[in-house]
């Protein structure tokens, strides 16, 4: 059951409470702070819902959204855009609180369902550690601070790892995908696949000393041109002659788009064939000779290629399609009601 007063949430993914750094909470009463005036005005009573049993307050919105605000504050261009996606993040938290209760009370429901003690602590020790470097007298001064006790916390803590439990299950039952669906979506979106000429690289570069000459350099690069095309791996020669940042990985740059050679290189790349190393290219700087380690040419790639990363993006449109069914019946059949 929901009831609605004055606002329509969204839902939006925002860090949890446990995960904030450690501050010490703003005294009670009217603050000069405009992001918690705004924040009063619209919620007088200092009441922003009631999910279940929790009241959900101001201050707890303050908490959420906090460590978001410079970020926003930077990104709008002006006063009232600010303000607009200020109101938009503060209903996207009170949602994401909302939904923390209904979550955990889903949670509860099932009594077999215990979260262990030992993982509670760790999970305290390591809060500790991390946001009071260890220091537990300033845990303790934080909390009191916040009106909170150890019980408050711990029950807390327990409520974050609930709450990241679940919806890791849910996550968890979207994780297969036929090979129909697959391919239903690679022949929809195949310009989606599309990819320009590529070259997979690998580079010697023979670095000019004031005592070489043209001659001597080349004559060096053809030696190492003539060792490749007797069966010497490439990879091993640069690793032997190679004078740039890439020689302890052979020489090996990746795959390469044409956009991303100096244009004395792409044509000489461009034309290799996979396995194929380059005649020598002077240049002011050195020598230097190209090796195909691969080649790919423009056009859609085939299914098996984009396989893995098809899934992945079905897996995600699952995993949200889900979620969010999952997320409105638990609305609809827990107790709401929206200030």
């Amino acid at each position: 059951m929901t009831i609605r007063c004055s606002l329509v949430p969204t839902l939006l993914a925002v860090a949890s409470i446990a995960s904030l750094p450690a501050q010490t909470p703003a005294p009670a009463g009217p603050s000069s702070d405009p992001v918690a005036q705004n924040l009063n005005l619209r919620f007088a009573n200092g009441i922003v819902a009631v999910a279940e049993e929790k009241i959900i307050t101001v201050a707890d919105v303050m908490q959420e959204i906090g460590p978001l605000l410079p970020q926003l504050r930077n990104e709008a261009r002006n006063e009232k855009e600010f303000q607009e996606r200020l109101e938009q993040l503060q209903d996207s938290a009170i949602q994401n609180l909302i939904d923390r209760v209904l979550i955990v009370k889903e949670f509860r429901k099932d009594e077999k369902r215990q979260i262990p003690q030992q993982y509670i602590e760790n999970a305290m020790a390591d809060e500790i550690a991390e946001r009071f470097e260890g220091d537990r007298s300033k845990f303790l001064a934080y909390l009191r601070a916040k009106g909170q006790t150890i019980r408050d916390y711990r029950r807390e803590v327990e409520e974050n790892i609930i709450f990241q439990y679940m919806q890791g299950q849910q996550r968890k039952s979207q994780s297969i995908v036929s090979p129909v669906r697959i391919e239903t979506y690679y022949n929809e979106n195949k310009d989606r696949f599309y990819r320009e000429d590529e070259v997979h690289l690998r580079l010697i570069q023979l670095t000019r000393t004031e005592t070489e000459t043209d001659a001597t350099l080349m004559e060096q690069a053809r030696m190492i041109v003539s060792r490749a095309k007797a069966g010497e791996k490439f990879e091993d020669l640069a690793k032997q002659f190679s004078k740039d940042l890439k020689r302890s990985k052979g020489g090996d740059w990746g795959p390469l788009k044409r956009s991303d050679f100096r244009k004395e290189f792409s044509e000489v790349a461009f034309n290799l064939k996979k396995g194929e190393a380059s005649e020598p290219i002077l240049l002011p700087e050195g020598a230097f000779i190209l090796y195909a380690e691969d080649r790919r040419f423009a056009g859609i790639q085939p299914l098996d290629e984009v396989r893995d990363q098809i899934e992945r993006v079905l897996i995600q449109q699952m995993s949200r399609t889900s979620q969010e069914r999952w997320l409105e019946r638990l609305r609809r059949n827990g107790y709401v009601k929206y200030y």
